[in-house]
Order: structure tokens, then C-alpha cells, then sequence
């Protein structure tokens, strides 16, 4: 094998890729609980994690079944999952620098259009079943 073919050692660069078995879950929750407070610090998600604590447990009064439930509260999680998508999105971009470039603006723009798109999604979703649970 030709040597400038041969991967590099992946311990050296990053050593979470030489951990195996229940040290690699442990610190791989390490990592998402890491995440979860860097998105605490962000307004937006905050504010849809608060609304989560109410809407989740009202997924499970208003769903008919285990189907409508699982939309309910799903869309509120990937609602919550695309927010911090787009914060880091946002990090991403904020780190190469604060010049601004139609670029950056670009990927921004598109990270929010994807809440907005999600929002809309679970506010239909939640409409939805509220408006089938009202007296004809």
C-alpha cells in the first residue's frame, strides 16, 4: 500500500475515535449534554424547550392513539432538533468571521427558513388534533 494512501491514525487526531464500548457512549453523552447547554444559552431553543415541558405532556392528553402522540410530541422534539441544527449552523459560520459575506448570509437565511418550515409543520400538527377534538 502506497503510504500517502494509508488513513491517518485516527486516535492521534481525535481520541474519541480510539474509545470503544461504554466509554465511548459515556463520553458521547458527554458531548450531546454539552450541546444541550450550549443551546440553553440560545434564546429561541430555550423558548421552545420551555414549551416543550407543557406540550409533550399534552401530546399525551391529546392524542387519540399512539400514532397522534407520537406526531404531537415528535414535532416538538425535531422542532427543538432543527433549532439547534441552525445554531450550530450559525456558530459555523460566526467562527470563520464576522465579516460580512452573501455567503454566510446564505446559510443563515436557510437555517432559519428551516425552523420557520418546522414551526409551521408543528403548529399545524398541534391545530390539527385540537380541531378534531372540537364538538362538530
Amino acid at each position: 500500500m502506497n503510504p500517502s494512501s494509508t488513513p491517518p491514525d485516527a486516535g492521534s487526531a481525535n481520541p474519541q475515535k480510539s474509545r470503544t464500548g461504554l466509554t465511548r457512549i459515556a463520553h458521547a453523552c458527554g458531548h450531546s449534554l454539552a450541546g444541550l447547554r450550549a443551546g440553553w444559552g440560545e434564546t429561541a431553543f430555550r423558548q421552545e424547550a420551555l414549551a416543550a415541558l407543557v406540550l409533550i405532556p399534552a401530546a399525551f392528553w391529546l392524542g387519540r392513539d399512539w400514532i397522534e402522540v407520537a406526531l404531537l410530541a415528535g414535532s416538538v422534539m425535531l422542532l427543538m432538533t432543527v433549532e439547534l441544527l441552525n445554531t450550530a449552523i450559525e456558530s459555523v459560520v460566526d467562527r470563520i468571521g464576522p465579516e460580512w459575506h452573501a455567503l454566510s448570509k446564505r446559510a443563515k437565511d436557510i437555517g432559519s427558513a428551516a425552523v420557520l418550515l418546522m414551526l409551521l409543520l408543528t403548529a399545524g400538527i398541534w391545530l390539527a388534533a385540537i380541531w378534531s377534538r372540537l364538538p362538530s
